[in-house]
């Protein structure tokens, strides 16, 4: 996910201070990656550098000032060609879960490995059961659902790769150890 761009969105409705912008980020996006408020203020810092977003205001609220930053022209045409934009799939295989295998193939054994698969199964399916439960929770929003989708397909496709690795460990490993 890109924070800019995700800022610059939120912006997009109205100038807002970063208090506002952490606020809507988790209400909007309450199954996403926590947003911390440093993270607000450097990436704001950032935007504000880049010309994507101006100061709008200040104003006080039983505190300190706080600043409101508006989207400019630049930021606009920036969230807009993001918008626009299909993300590429991956050019490459980054997996800890791989990794992860691989390295115990390299250092251990295969019993090691397949417990760690076995083990990493396990913990996809209880976190596979939580993400269903909620498309089945009546006071779930519909981006709940959405987002528990997202991540139950995801869950299906590691844990089909966890299956098929299972079945080719010692393959794995005789290859592993032999390079």
């Amino acid at each position: 996910m890109s924070t800019p761009h995700v800022l610059l969105g939120l912006l997009a409705t109205g100038p807002k201070h970063g208090y506002d912008l952490k606020r809507d980020y988790d209400l909007r996006l309450p199954k996403a990656k926590p947003l911390p408020y440093g993270q607000v203020y450097a990436t704001l810092g950032r935007l504000e550098r880049d010309g994507l977003v101006a100061r709008a205001g200040q104003d006080r609220e039983a505190g300190p000032d706080r600043t409101s930053y508006a989207v400019t022209m630049p930021g606009q045409d920036a969230l807009d060609g993001w918008l626009d934009a299909v993300e590429p799939p991956l050019p490459h295989l980054n997996s800890v879960l791989l990794a992860k295998v691989i390295i115990t193939l390299l250092v251990a054994d295969i019993s090691r490995a397949r417990d760690y698969l076995s083990r990493q199964r396990q913990a996809h399916t209880v976190r596979l059961r939580e993400l269903t439960a909620v498309k089945t929770d009546p006071t779930a929003s519909v981006a709940d659902v959405i987002a528990a989708d997202y991540g139950i397909n995801h869950l299906d496709a590691d844990l089909r790769w966890l299956h098929t690795t299972l079945d080719r460990v010692v393959d794995l490993h005789r290859e592993v150890t032999t390079r």
